[in-house]
Parts: C-alpha cells; sequence; structure tokens
C-alpha cells in the first residue's frame, strides 16, 4: 500500500519518523511534511505568499519512497502533494501523525493533525489522524507499531475512513484496546495569560485541561480508562433537523 504521511509537529518530529519506520516493513511510504511545527492551524491553507518545497534527505536515507520538507501548514502539504507533486501515483491513504498531545473532543477542530486528515478525505482517500497523550508512558515507536498492527483492521470497518484515533497516557491492564466512539466536549481554564511589556499588551493561550460532563461513548471518557479511541469523522455540517423543518413549512 502506499502511503502519504504527514504532521503538524513538523516533519523532524519523533512521532512522524517511528510511523514511518513501523509503516516500512510492509508499504510504501511517501512523507509530506511541514518544515516547523504548525499545531492549532486546524485546515488552514496558505495564500497570497509562495510555499517552498525541498527533499528532506534523513528520511530519504531511511527508505522513504519521497520525502518532502514543506514551508506550509499540513493541509498544505497533502493538498500541494495530491495535486501538483503526485502525477498518476495517488496514496491508497494518508497519515497524519503520530501527534504529540491528545486531540479529544472539541480539540478536533483546532487540530492541524486532523486537518491534514480531513485534506485527504476531501481528495477522496481513506485518511486517519493519529495522537498521543503528551503524558503518556507509551513511545512513540510502540505507538506506532500498536497502530500499524490495527491498520488492516481499520481500513476494513469502511470504504473511505476518516478516523481520530487517540492513545492513552496509560494502556488498560497494558494491553492495546481500540473503542470507537464519538467526540466529547474538552474546554481550558485559564487559556490565557495577560502579559505586559514596554507599554504593550499581549495575551498568551495556554490553560489547564477542564473537562466538563462526558459519556461513556466518548473519545475524551475511553482514553482516561486506558483505550485508544477511535472516533469516525464526517465533513457535513449541516444541521438536518432545522433544514427538514424549513423545506417542510
Amino acid at each position: 500500500m502506499r502511503i502519504l504521511l504527514v504532521n503538524d509537529d513538523g516533519i523532524e518530529s519523533r512521532g512522524l519518523q517511528d510511523l514511518a519506520a513501523a509503516l516500512l516493513a510492509e508499504h510504501e511510504v511517501v512523507v509530506a511534511a511541514p518544515a516547523v511545527e504548525q499545531s492549532g492551524m486546524a485546515h488552514a491553507i496558505t495564500v497570497h505568499r509562495n510555499i517552498e518545497v525541498e527533499r528532506y534527505e534523513p528520511l530519504l536515507a531511511a527508505h522513504c519512497t519521497e520525502a518532502w520538507r514543506i514551508s506550509g501548514t499540513p493541509s498544505d502539504c497533502v493538498k500541494i502533494y495530491l495535486e501538483a507533486m503526485a502525477a498518476q501515483e495517488k496514496p491508497d491513504l494518508v497519515l497524519s501523525g503520530i501527534n504529540r498531545g491528545a486531540n479529544l473532543g472539541t480539540d478536533i477542530l483546532y487540530s492541524g493533525t486532523v486537518g491534514g486528515a480531513i485534506e485527504g478525505y476531501l481528495h477522496g482517500i481513506p485518511s486517519m489522524a493519529v495522537s498521543l497523550d503528551v503524558d503518556s508512558e507509551l513511545s512513540y515507536e510502540r505507538t506506532a507499531n500498536i497502530f500499524v498492527q490495527q491498520l488492516p483492521l481499520l481500513l476494513q470497518e469502511k470504504d473511505k475512513p476518516l478516523f481520530n484515533v487517540n492513545f492513552p497516557v496509560q494502556l488498560t491492564n497494558g494491553v492495546p484496546t481500540f473503542v470507537y466512539t464519538k467526540a466529547g466536549h474538552r474546554d481550558y481554564a485559564n487559556a490565557f495569560q495577560r502579559i505586559e511589556e514596554n507599554n504593550r499588551l499581549f495575551y498568551r493561550m495556554g490553560g489547564e485541561i477542564y473537562d466538563g460532563e462526558n459519556s461513556d461513548i466518548t473519545d475524551i471518557y475511553a482514553v482516561k480508562q486506558g483505550y485508544i479511541a477511535v472516533t469516525p469523522l464526517q465533513l457535513d455540517l449541516t444541521d438536518y433537523l432545522l433544514l427538514d423543518e424549513k423545506l417542510n413549512r
């Protein structure tokens, strides 16, 4: 299988490199990833400025089929590769990750990792985002190996899936167990830090995670229990209940 690998932590990140290594045993791997960290870029694309594309030799030396370092967002990387560089050799799958930090609940809307997967899905390609809790006892290498072993089963679930996969801090009973979930609700306390410097006012985003009530079918609940959460996503934001009400008046 030909797999396009992207992320939002940058092409030099450990998560991306360990996922590439795990995939190379059985798959053809192409990397098109940001030159620098692009966390929180969601599905942003770059307009009105040039995007530099250059070969990334360390991953080419590791036997990736192609490896490109791109000065854009995760969505830029996927879009440029698929529309301008891939010619007739389109990938069979787009993987985004392994992200440093969870992408759970409403954070999905802000995640550059998820944004990269969405761009692949918009091109009609099965796509998945993979994230690891920043405090996890799992290494990127082990996470990558667990995910790659599960990948054939995930691909059997749907013809063209769009999955958001999150690994927990600690596996329940030390055993990797994948469960299907819905997106929960995540919020942050003290989200902005006020900074005054040289008579200028700044705010810096940060804060502590504050999760409210999340039922046992949410991704947030699942990872807290030590499970690996797989959340099927869809892109249609239409409010069908309201639309149906308006159309049938």
